[in-house]
């Protein structure tokens, strides 16, 4: 599906103590004259106002002056003349100023602080009141800067992959926390809406109760019940707010689903089954609203000229055409997911058309070590964007190109999603500096940086298990190529798509704008004959002489939990010699009687029993740290203390604030699918 574009809020306004009078911003004296009247205060960074911008007292206070000294003036004069007026005064105050301080100063009345500490020091010296050495008994204390705060001790550990944006304040996070108190909604809620609907939180969620349910975790009976309990008889379940709240919801979780759309008719039915009597008046108020924006999937001539058809987001008959074709369907998407897939079309468009030849690959590709790398080498040298698509084995294929690349002296540089992969990209190409994880690469962490331009320094980037990827992790990707850059998208399509909205690696392929090469190295082995059993929809029982592939049958989830705890703690230790730390257990998700809830309870009873000491975590669990969503780090939980909990992600330290440990940080000797793509056993 394709998507749609919102804006942002702007920022806070300024508070009235940083701005300065009009006089002097509409005509600014001279850069010396300004750092002169900045002096009496000590240096520009002392009087830095909150917005970063240097405004002296002296400058504030001629500004004043001159508003006020010449208001029966100004009024006979022209405006131009008015402003000449008030910069003579202003000058004039500055020079008086100048030559006050460089006149000596009388008695020292007007120092304070350090500087008149320091002249009584000079006193005492001079008369023989105290010995000079009396001041230099401990090192002199570093003049007080304003430019930033004072050092902290170095710490001997790693920064966290992933910061976490500073909290709201305190006084907003109680605020909130009142609120949520009044409509009986639990006050662990008041940090998420804080940091979520802003600075007013308090008085958005008086006003619009149903904000609650833009809060992970919160569904509609729970903000139908906030709302009740605050506005009592005042709201019911047609309530225009409560019906653009759904509608945004709907589509919220539709994205977790991995869609950037839905058919109008299907938000029309989920509301219709959330006791909207009106669903057809809801979805139109939520468009006029801007919750949510309407387009229309087949030919734009089937609308009428008005565009009501396109707009109206009412029923399906709207859009039907006359004559008996096809109807249009209309779609309803969220604008962040539509900017996104704009920028990201706009952005692979620009790749297509911006390749230019830069090196001959004639002697790169015959020396590739397989027909397929060959082809994909090719294809590369001609094309902008190229799609690679195979399994496991077919990974040596992009390796071989980025090795290849580099070769000719051109900036090439492979992404993968996990640390895992970055490593064994790493070692097929042989150069540590040649793979990095996508997101160390976006946020600067890792990688060549960018240009003057704010570009990667890249010629030719390779993202590997690219079906990961989703809208607006692409869109920023994209964004950050310049033109000329190479993009080679590389996965198997038959694997899980990404945990965001959006299959850009699908989407790329279904449509063709690209050459697209396909391996032809298949996986070997056990384990391959048993994916490309699966990839046709075939469970068999495979030949594994080393006990690589072991069917294990079941008759319900209870037994899949007790074999499978069976298996990780004595079955496979004593067979095949795999301690139960390095087995991984994979299940489809996490809820149900055999996800990763169940199935990691289980095996925290029997591998490492504990108290749960901090947050029902102990030393040596295996846990699974979410930085950001759709991105894992595995890790084992080391120990916690004030700061947070203290976790060894392969072999970098991380430390998880006590705030955050709740929302990131799970077990993991069982992973879902999604957090398990694109990792491989050692």
């Amino acid at each position: 599906m394709t998507a749609l574009p919102r804006g942002e809020s702007p920022g806070p306004s300024a508070t009235g103590d940083d701005v300065v009078a009009d006089e002097p911003a509409t005509a600014p004296a001279p850069a010396e004259e300004a750092a002169a009247g900045a002096d009496e205060g000590g240096t520009a960074e002392d009087q830095e106002g909150a917005d970063g911008s240097a405004a002296s007292e002296d400058t504030a206070e001629g500004a004043a002056g001159a508003g006020e000294g010449d208001a029966t003036a100004a009024a006979a004069l022209s405006e131009a003349e008015a402003e000449l007026a008030a910069q003579r005064e202003l000058r004039e105050r500055i020079e008086k100023r100048k030559a006050e301080k460089e006149g000596p100063i009388a008695a020292g009345t007007k120092l304070s602080g350090p500087a008149a500490d320091l002249l009584a020091a000079v006193r005492a010296v001079e008369s023989g009141e105290k010995p000079g050495a009396a001041f230099f008994d401990s090192p002199a204390p570093s003049p007080a800067r304003r430019s930033g705060p004072p050092s902290a001790p170095v710490r001997e550990r790693a920064p966290e992959p992933a910061r976490p944006s500073p909290g709201a304040p305190p006084e907003t996070v109680a605020a909130v926390a009142a609120v949520l108190a009044e409509g009986g909604a639990p006050p662990a809620l008041a940090g998420p809406a804080a940091a979520v609907l802003g600075a007013q939180a308090d008085e958005a969620l008086r006003e619009d109760p149903w904000q609650l349910l833009s809060l992970p975790g919160v569904g509609p009976e729970q903000a139908d019940g906030f709302a009740r309990t605050l506005l009592g008889a005042g709201c019911g379940p047609d309530d225009e707010r409560r019906t653009a709240a759904l509608v945004g919801w709907l589509l919220e979780r539709a994205a977790l689903q991995g869609h950037t759309a839905l058919d109008a008719e299907q938000v029309r039915a989920a509301l219709a089954g959330r006791a909207v009597t009106d669903p057809g008046a809801a979805v139109q108020h939520a468009i006029a609203e801007g919750v949510v924006l309407v387009f229309q999937d087949g030919p734009q001539e089937e609308t009428g000229e008005d565009g009501e058809g396109e707009a109206s987001g009412g029923s399906d008959e709207d859009t039907e055409p006359a004559d008996g074709r096809e109807p249009v369907r209309v779609l309803l998407g969220l604008d962040r997911y539509a900017l996104a897939e704009e920028s990201l079309a706009d952005g692979l468009a620009r790749l297509v058309n911006a390749c230019e030849k830069d090196a001959d690959w004639s002697d790169a590709a015959s020396a590739a070590p397989s027909p397929s790398a060959a082809e994909l080498i090719r294809a590369c040298a001609a094309h902008g964007l190229v799609a690679h698509t195979g399994g496991e084995a077919a990974r040596a294929e992009p390796a071989a190109l980025i090795a290849a690349a580099r070769g000719l002296g051109l900036r090439a540089l492979g992404a993968t999603h996990s640390v895992d992969g970055r490593q064994r990209l790493a070692g097929a190409v042989g150069d540590p500096a040649a793979a990095v994880t996508l997101a160390g690469l976006l946020s600067g962490a890792e990688g060549p940086g960018r240009d003057e331009e704010g570009a990667l320094a890249l010629d030719l980037l390779v993202v590997l298990d690219a079906p990961q990827l989703d809208v607006e992790t692409g869109a920023m990707l994209v964004e950050s190529l310049a033109d000329g850059t190479r993009l080679v998208l590389s996965g198997d399509p038959g694997v899980l798509g990404s945990a965001g909205a959006g299959r850009v690696f699908a989407d790329v392929l279904a449509a063709r704008a690209c050459p697209q090469t396909v391996s032809r190295t298949p996986d070997p082995g056990p384990i391959g004959e048993l994916v490309s059993g699966i990839g046709v929809g075939e469970l068999n029982q495979v030949e594994a002489p080393g006990k690589e592939v072991v069917i294990v049958p079941v008759r319900d989830a209870g037994e899949a939990v007790h074999r499978t705890v069976q298996l990780v703690a004595d079955s496979v230790p004593r067979a095949i010699g795999v301690p139960s730390s390095d087995t991984q257990v994979i299940t489809v998700g996490h809820g149900g009687s055999a996800g990763t809830r169940a199935l990691n309870e289980a095996l925290k009873q029997r591998l490492n029993p504990g108290p749960g000491r901090f947050g029902g975590f102990d030393p040596g669990d295996r846990v699974a740290h979410v930085p950001a969503p759709g991105r894992t780090v595995p890790g084992v939980v080391v120990s916690a203390d004030a700061e947070g909990l203290r976790l060894d992600c392969a072999g970098s330290p991380v430390v998880v604030p006590q705030e955050r440990v709740a929302g990131t940080v799970r077990h993991a000797w069982a992973l879902s699918a999604h957090q398990a793509a694109g990792a491989r056993p050692g």
